[in-house]
């Protein structure tokens, strides 16, 4: 399989809505959420998927309506705002996530010193809550659990692009 971002981008994740509904929508490409979230508040589209970071402080100025967070659990950050689940779309999942990756070869030592001094940040509770405000929650897995998690996650988002008819651009 050739390479491909570790998560689900939010378009991935708004084709993954519209294939499972069947609905008739056409993807918007920006470039970067914040321009793709100031367009939803100009009303130039009316419907938006959108990382969490920049859509934050606008659902909590009323500029936008957060309607569903496509994550597993609500977000400690729009705690009023209902999961996909919830919502009655539990098929329709997806969250951001951020990993750390370094070149094939790195040697073993490196990269335990790098877990470990990069776990004990994340756990930090200045961290935790600076990532909170965001949307994010901190998670941490061994390099062995997210390489496992890249390989599923690119299974099943693969199928999402093929069904899609998403092409390389």
């Amino acid at each position: 399989m050739p390479p491909r971002a570790p998560a689900p981008r939010p378009h991935l994740v708004g084709e993954l809505f519209r294939l499972t509904l069947g609905l008739d929508l056409v993807h918007v490409p920006f470039n970067g959420g914040g321009p793709a979230v100031a367009s939803a508040v100009a009303g130039h589209t009316p419907i938006s998927f959108g990382s969490m970071a920049p859509a934050v402080p606008l659902v909590k100025d009323g500029k936008l309506r957060a309607l569903a967070v496509s994550t597993k659990a609500r977000s400690s950050a729009l705690p009023d705002v209902p999961t996909m689940t919830e919502s009655g779309y539990g098929e329709i999942e997806g969250e951001s996530w951020f990993i750390v990756l370094v070149p094939a070869g790195t040697p073993g030592e490196i990269i335990a010193l790098l877990h470990r001094d990069i776990a004990r940040i994340m756990t930090l509770p200045d961290m935790k809550e600076r990532l909170a405000v965001l949307g994010y929650e901190p998670v941490v897995s061994t390099p062995q659990e997210c390489a496992a998690r890249i390989r599923m996650e690119g299974v099943r988002w693969a199928k999402v692009i093929h069904d899609a008819g998403i092409k390389a651009q």
